[in-house]
C-alpha cells in the first residue's frame, strides 16, 4: 500500500518526502555525534578549533564552507556519505563544546536549541535538499535520464546557495549581538 502511494504520487511530493528524510536522518546523524563519548584531550583540542574559527567569522567564511560542503553533498552516491560524515563530526563538536563549558547540559539539548536560529533550520534544509538531489541525480543517472536531472540539481543548487547565503548573514548578525 505505502508503494502504491509513492508510485502514484508527483515527482514533486516525492522529492518534498525525500528531502523531508534526510532532514530527520541528518538530525539523527549529529545528535548521534553529540552522544559520542570523548576524552579530555579531544575535547581541548576540539575547542581550541572552534575558539580559532569564532576569532574570524564573516558571512564570507560561513557561506563559503557550508557552500562547499553542500556542494560535495550533490555528489551521486557519495554526497549523502559525506554530507553524514559532516553532520556527524558538527555533533562532535557540539559535544565537545557542551563538555568544555564544564556544565551538566546534555549535548543533544544544546544542538536542538540551535533550532530557536533561523540560520540552523536553513543550514539543515539545504544540507537535506543537497543530499535528496543526489539520490535523485543518482536514481536518473540509473535510468539513462540525467540531463533531465541536472537541471532540476542545478535548480537545487541555487536555492541552496540563497538559503546558505541568507542563513549566513543571520549568523554573523546573531554573532555580532551576541555579548563577547
Amino acid at each position: 500500500m505505502a508503494f502504491d502511494i509513492w508510485r502514484n504520487s508527483s515527482s514533486r511530493f516525492k522529492r518534498f518526502i525525500t528531502i523531508g528524510a534526510f532532514f530527520v536522518l541528518a538530525l539523527i546523524v549529529t545528535i548521534a555525534g553529540t552522544l559520542t563519548p570523548l576524552t579530555s584531550e579531544e575535547v581541548t583540542s576540539m575547542k581550541q578549533d572552534l575558539d580559532g574559527l569564532r576569532a574570524n567569522v564573516s558571512v564570507q567564511m560561513i557561506f563559503g564552507n557550508n557552500m562547499m560542503i553542500t556542494m560535495l553533498m550533490f555528489i551521486p552516491v557519495v554526497g549523502p556519505l559525506f554530507g553524514s560524515y559532516v553532520l556527524y563530526n558538527t555533533g562532535l563538536y557540539i559535544g565537545a563544546d557542551t563538555a568544555a563549558m564544564k556544565v551538566n547540559i546534555s549535548p543533544v539539548l544544546v544542538f536542538l536549541t540551535y533550532f530557536i536560529f533561523p540560520f540552523a533550520w536553513l543550514e539543515f534544509i539545504a544540507y537535506s535538499m543537497a543530499s535528496a538531489a543526489s539520490v535523485w541525480l543518482t536514481w536518473r543517472i540509473i535510468q539513462r535520464k540525467a540531463k533531465y536531472e541536472l537541471v532540476r540539481t542545478c535548480i537545487f543548487i541555487a536555492i541552496c546557495a540563497v538559503l546558505l547565503l541568507i542563513g549566513a548573514v543571520i549568523e554573523v548578525v546573531l554573532i555580532g549581538l551576541s555579548p563577547a
